[in-house]
């Protein structure tokens, strides 16, 4: 990603830093999950989940700054 504009669109574009924000934190919760030794069942799927989140924020990102290019 273009730091710039990545830095412009968290300025002046709610919608990228609200995709932005969320991005951020489902990739914390998913690290502090994959810190663990042994995942049960139901934090296997849940780290799915918030994996599969964190690209869907990756791609409304993308999108965003491409009509911004």
């Amino acid at each position: 990603m273009c730091e710039k504009l990545v830095e412009k669109l968290l300025r002046e574009d709610a919608e990228f830093r609200r995709a932005y924000m969320a991005h951020r934190e489902y990739e914390r919760l998913v690290e502090k999950m994959e810190e663990k030794k042994y995942l049960t069942t139901a934090e296997e799927v849940e780290k799915k989940r918030l994996k599969k989140l964190k690209l869907a924020m990756k791609d409304k990102m993308e999108s965003i700054m491409l009509k911004h290019r």
